[in-house]
């Protein structure tokens, strides 16, 4: 929950490690958003702006600690289930220009996972090459790896069923999407900007969107709701589910 900060929701948490453990996935990377521990401090210092006055410095500091922390809990409950979880944070190995990463020395995730650890990043804070510092996404973070790393598909895991024609939490009409090709994607994106829409659909369009370098690659993305019991599993395993598979044709 992002209305009530630093509110893990432990279950979930533990419920997710357990089906990752299940599912037993060689070379799986995990990435974490923010949620209630990242983004209410990133608004509050206006960090998403960049580097403009010497008091966000503190907000710049206390928001890697509160994705530290999250952080933390993610991979204890992922080592409480015997999976050898490794948390990394992006802000020590990328560095962004703009709203991209312009730089990323991998080493260090590469031979993790050689070695047969499960790397846990995050969304962080992270320097920039113009503006000091940025912002820089879960979202972001997955496409670039799945891109520099091969990977064979993305599963993120949102709160609800996948991508719907309108938001499932307001509309009971709201029909879920469950195929689409990235020019699909696109067109569905642009109908949304056009109708000035914004809500869960709408958001997390602009999420999948960050994705789309790595589905143009032929990279699968998987949407599923990961407050639904097994979807997870299901996802990694490969086995039918609800949700929104993305493809690029």
């Amino acid at each position: 929950m992002k209305e009530k900060p630093f509110t893990p929701n432990k279950k979930a948490i533990t419920r997710l490690a357990e089906e990752i453990k299940r599912a037993n996935v060689n070379h799986l990377i995990l990435i974490h958003g923010g949620g209630s521990f990242g983004h209410p401090l990133a608004e509050k210092y206006r960090l998403t702006n960049g580097f403009a006055d010497p008091s966000q410095l503190i907000g710049f500091v206390k928001t890697h600690e509160a994705m530290v922390s999250l952080n933390k809990l993610v991979v204890n409950a992922l080592i409480d289930c015997d999976v050898p979880a490794f948390g990394m944070p992006p802000s020590s190995f990328m560095l962004m220009r703009q709203d991209r990463v312009q730089i990323l020395e991998s080493g260090s995730l590469t031979k993790a996972i050689e070695v047969g650890l499960t790397p846990v990043l995050y969304g962080d804070v992270a320097f920039d090459l113009d503006r000091g510092f940025n912002i820089l996404s879960g979202d972001k973070i997955a496409a670039l790896l799945a891109i520099r790393l091969g990977a064979e598909k993305i599963v993120m895991a949102v709160d609800v069923d996948g991508i719907h024609t309108s938001d499932p939490k307001v509309e009971q009409s709201a029909q879920l999407i469950h195929h689409l090709t990235l020019d699909d994607l696109k067109r569905l994106h642009v109908n949304i900007e056009r109708s000035k829409v914004s809500d869960v659909t709408g958001g997390m369009l602009g999420k999948v969107l960050e994705l789309a370098a790595a589905i143009e690659k032929g990279i699968e993305a998987i949407i599923v709701n990961g407050l639904k019991p097994n979807n997870v599993y299901k996802a990694l395993k490969g086995e039918e589910l609800i949700g929104t598979r993305i493809a690029k044709t």
